[in-house]
């Protein structure tokens, strides 16, 4: 499908590149916006085409589309969206609220389509099927839930002390707040795709264990890796990171070569 003739709100490709042999799915953590990957393919091999999916909202005034606080009917929404985008292999890629997502959709696409991914990659969240040990933050008052983003540090300090973006922001914010903390894990068969979780060694919210937990998901391969910085370390050590991402794809591809 051509990218220059089709225009998504749901879907970004920072570099298109129709001969890629394959696609790499991108799914933002809460609150996240593509700026988050688009450099991400000058670090991948040339054969890996990255499409950033984007969920309603993120604070853009022209974006009519519904917004979603549960995840099973955004899950359902983005599986048609990017049906059309499956006809050639695809991985995907998943921080956070992002990791779920993904995990869920690639549910979705084995049993509805009968089509199946060839890697995920789940980062900075603790495995499925582990019960979530905090209260839920995204019904919070506004000063709380304004500490709640400062302790988690992925929005940056010049925004949440800017009163305009703030109000303009915070609905979308408590939204995917609500998507994340409301879901509820399915038991199902492991699937035999293969799983790469990564994992912030100085993360309050996620640790090792919970990450490593993954590994139930799949009876395919499985590795877990945990990098340095704290939950938004895909930003911190994001080179590192795409290396790793790199060796894990090329098996998949036309070339083996990796940008290092």
């Amino acid at each position: 499908m051509s990218h220059k003739s089709f225009v998504n709100p749901w879907l970004t490709f920072p570099s298109p590149n129709p001969d890629a042999s394959l696609r790499l799915f991108c799914f933002p953590y809460a609150g996240g916006r593509p700026f988050t990957f688009r450099q991400w393919p000058q670090r991948l091999p040339p054969d890996v085409e990255v499409c950033i999916v984007q969920a309603p909202g993120r604070f853009l005034p022209e974006d009519t589309r519904q917004s979603f606080t549960r995840l099973g009917p955004l899950v359902n929404e983005i599986a048609q969206i990017i049906h059309p985008y499956l006809n050639k292999p695809f991985a995907f890629f998943g921080h956070s609220m992002g990791a779920i997502i993904a995990f869920e959709l690639a549910h979705i696409l084995r049993t509805r389509y009968a089509l199946e991914a060839l890697q995920l990659f789940v980062s900075g969240h603790r495995a499925p099927q582990l019960p979530s040990l905090e209260p839920p933050t995204y019904d919070l008052p506004e000063p709380e839930f304004l500490q709640e983003l400062e302790r988690l540090k992925g929005t940056p300090y010049e925004v949440l002390k800017n009163p305009e973006l703030m109000e303009l922001m915070l609905p979308h914010l408590r939204e995917d707040f609500e998507l994340v903390q409301t879901y509820t894990y399915s038991h199902r068969a492991p699937s035999c795709v293969p799983i790469t979780a990564f994992g912030g060694l100085q993360d309050e919210d996620v640790n090792s264990d919970q990450i490593e937990a993954w590994g139930e998901q799949t009876t395919g391969p499985f590795s877990f890796r945990m990098l340095p910085g704290d939950h938004f370390f895909l930003d911190t050590v994001r080179p590192y990171l795409l290396d790793l991402i790199s060796q894990d794809l090329s098996p998949y591809l036309q070339s083996s070569s990796t940008v290092i």
